[in-house]
């Protein structure tokens, strides 16, 4: 098993690519911490894993506050007595085109989806770095590369999660941990079934692999890059998009 006794933080854990990622984690090993806004979500998620045989916690969190971070990193130190991977996966979308954007929308998205990725990176560096080692992977997006209609705010963040993601890598790869970002196309989850069946078809079609992503997908990439597998990888943004440029 690939992160056999690793000790891996998953922001966004309750659902979608974040239950997958959780899922898939334990099954390669690793003792997983569920952490997500929603407590029925983090209860199911956690049970799940330990009906695997692997150890969980689950903690409620809201990436935006601070306070409930560092307690968040400090509940997980009790736990476990040590933290080994941050998968910053949380995040939101508000879209509309950028004349009918309300700044409501536009703050919580950058709340949610760039700030609760500093925050939760940023409490947890110390802690790494006292160990000589870590994984920071972060959630970008194909829209943080390419842009896309009507998500200003969701581009911005994205684009942003690669600046830090770049950023992090220069100043905290030389103490042993390792900062990549994952950048997902189309992918089928709770987020995106809310979009109307013909723009998932449209997606799907403009992707060179004429299929939608599944959370898999992207779950596998998370522990590719948290693997020793990636031992010589740090700044990278690998794309999971079928090939979709849009």
């Amino acid at each position: 098993m690939r992160l056999q006794n690793k000790v891996a933080i998953i922001t966004g854990a309750g659902r979608g690519i974040g239950a997958t990622t959780a899922l898939k984690f334990a099954k390669e090993g690793a003792k997983i911490v569920v952490a997500d806004i929603n407590i029925e979500d983090i209860r199911k998620r956690v049970d799940e894993i330990k009906d695997l045989g692997t150890e969980a916690i689950g903690i409620k969190v809201d990436v935006t506050n601070r306070l409930e971070v560092d307690q968040m990193i400090k509940k997980t130190m009790e736990a476990f007595g040590t933290i080994d991977i941050l998968i910053n996966n949380a995040g939101i979308t508000q879209d509309a085109r950028l004349v009918k954007m309300t700044e409501e929308q536009f703050d919580k998205v950058v709340d949610v989806n760039l700030k609760g990725t500093f925050n939760c990176a940023q409490a947890v560096s110390p802690i790494m770095t006292t160990q000589g080692k870590g994984a920071i992977i972060n959630a970008s997006s194909v829209v943080g590369i390419y842009g896309n209609f009507g998500q200003t705010n969701y581009a911005a963040t994205k684009f942003g999660v690669i600046g830090m993601t770049k950023t992090w890598c220069k100043e905290l790869s030389p103490k042993g941990i390792r900062v990549n970002a994952v950048a997902p196309g189309f992918i089928l989850t709770p987020m995106t079934e809310k979009m109307p069946q013909k723009v998932l078809d449209m997606m799907a079609e403009k992707a060179p692999m004429k299929r939608l992503g599944t959370p898999e997908d992207i779950a596998n990439a998370y522990v590719f890059l948290a693997s020793d597998e990636a031992s010589f990888i740090s700044g990278a943004v690998l794309e999971v998009t079928g090939g979709i440029i849009l």
